[in-house]
């Protein structure tokens, strides 16, 4: 091998690291991902349930302790509401989701939400986030969007979308809007497996591409990619992995010439039949410039993917000049965090959007005594993980019941002389909370129903209130309505 060779070699290593985002356990950084990032590692994913997140001030210490080895990209999943890492993991979110924002309809609103959530991220180092969705809820039986979305109608996505990328923007964070090119309209979650758009190009240009648009023309520094399959597109292939979706329809069709990175690429929808090393490859070859691999993924994943890459280039699938094109992209973003000063922290911002987003049906009671609150048990998805919600902090016998027999004949002996409370997360996805407020309402008419997921399924209670999210700004919200104390 001449020394040619050898230089060709390390250059190569050099840009396949430069496109991976793996992760790691725990709150301080492992030798192996200080030695990455002075092999020229594109950078990080943060996750919450690994223990990277802990308290804010471990969080930047963290953050400091990787950028004196390198200059890396640090990723994040903080879209407020529902999906949150920075500390709502164990509290929830000081800032409601983007279904609350959308029902408020107030784009300047939203973007103050999302420069404070900025401010908040560029304090502890955070430099990418991977937010806002914005993807068109179509399919009221989403299992992995809901009150992710800013809504049903494209146009208010848009608004909220240009909002969103703005105002994480101006805290010095680069904005992701994701999934492209749109996970509403899908019945299935692509952490398990390759959901289906059954929808042409010209129902994109009019649906799920106008976020996106709006997104890029607001100048978003990156979109994300899912693992999706468009079959009059990509035919049967996820659009991560997909030159025609993401060179053709992202690059081409909409001109985007911004970073383009991948959902997590450990989630079944890109690589459960080839594996991550595999996907890696077929994304890059796609178009893709940075590779999230997921929660899990550490060294090992690491290494392999880059023995694969490199085989990629050795027999000629995947080309240097594909490389050296994401290389100088992931170089212009960094060039672009440089000198941002981060905002300034508004969480009053989340408490008014929270708020403002409250419906109410019917008139609110006037309780002598403090009613008893009922939780009914609600599984969230993957992307949410066990996010903290409801109003137990507000009622301090509040207890949760599910459908089975004789859960409603319990509730309703322990609010006998009270008010009664019923607490929904997506009801319209959960036969057992709706039988079990279906059976409250027979006996006890006045129960007031509180929905703090979408608002799909009403029953046909007095009085019903819709706080769009169940982060701790919409809990607070509901509370302060309904005349709730705090715990101590």
């Amino acid at each position: 091998m001449t020394t040619d060779d050898i230089a060709t070699t390390a250059d190569i290593a050099r840009l396949a690291r430069g496109t991976l985002l793996p992760s790691f356990p725990g709150p301080t950084a492992p030798r192996w991902v200080l030695d990455e990032l002075e092999a020229g590692l594109a950078g990080v994913t943060l996750f919450a349930l690994t223990g990277n997140v802990q308290s804010p001030e471990s969080l930047a210490a963290l953050t400091a302790q990787m950028r004196k080895a390198g200059d890396p990209f640090v990723t994040i999943d903080e879209e407020g509401g529902d999906v949150t890492r920075l500390g709502g993991h164990q509290t929830g979110s000081p800032y409601p989701g983007n279904a609350a924002l959308g029902a408020v309809d107030d784009p300047e609103l939203t973007r103050r939400i999302y420069r404070s959530l900025g401010a908040e991220l560029a304090d502890v180092g955070v430099n990418f986030n991977f937010a806002p969705s914005v993807d068109v809820n179509t399919a009221d039986d989403n299992p992995v969007i809901g009150t992710r979305s800013f809504g049903s109608d494209p146009e208010l996505v848009a608004r909220h979308a240009a909002a969103s990328v703005i105002g994480t923007q101006e805290a010095g964070v680069a904005a992701c809007a994701k999934h492209f090119p749109g996970h509403g309209a899908t019945v299935d979650d692509s952490h398990l497996s390759i959901p289906l758009v059954d929808a042409d190009l010209e129902l994109l240009d009019r649906r799920e591409l106008v976020p996106f648009r709006a997104a890029i023309e607001a100048g978003t520094r990156a979109v994300m990619t899912g693992h999706l399959n468009l079959p009059t597109i990509t035919r049967g292939v996820p659009a991560t992995l997909s030159p025609e979706a993401i060179t053709g329809l992202l690059r081409e069709h909409l001109g985007y010439q911004g970073v383009i990175v991948t959902d997590a690429l450990d989630m079944e929808g890109a690589s459960g039949a080839i594996g991550i090393p595999e996907a890696s490859v077929r994304a890059l070859i796609a178009g893709a410039d940075l590779l999230c691999l997921g929660p899990k993924e550490h060294a090992e994943t690491v290494e392999a993917t880059l023995a694969a890459i490199g085989e990629a280039v050795r027999t000629g699938r995947l080309s240097p000049d594909r490389l050296q094109d994401a290389a100088d992209r992931t170089r212009r973003l960094k060039e672009w965090l440089v000198g941002h000063s981060s905002a300034v922290v508004d969480r009053a911002a989340g408490l008014e959007a929270a708020r403002r987003a409250i419906r109410v049906s019917g008139s609110l009671p006037g309780w002598g005594s403090a009613p008893l609150v009922v939780e009914t048990e609600s599984t969230g998805n993957i992307a949410m993980g066990p996010t903290p919600w409801g109003l137990s902090p507000w009622a301090p016998d509040a207890f949760q019941a599910d459908g089975a027999d004789g859960a409603a004949d319990q509730v309703l002996d322990r609010a006998k002389g009270r008010g009664l409370i019923v607490v929904l997360r997506d009801a319209h996805r959960h036969a057992a909370q709706r039988a079990l407020t279906t059976a409250l309402l027979t006996a006890r008419p006045d129960t007031v129903v509180v929905e703090m997921g979408l608002p799909v399924w009403r029953p046909g209670s007095a009085v019903y209130l819709a706080s769009y999210g169940a982060a701790a700004a919409n809990a607070q919200a509901v509370a302060e309505l309904l005349g709730l104390t705090p715990a101590a």
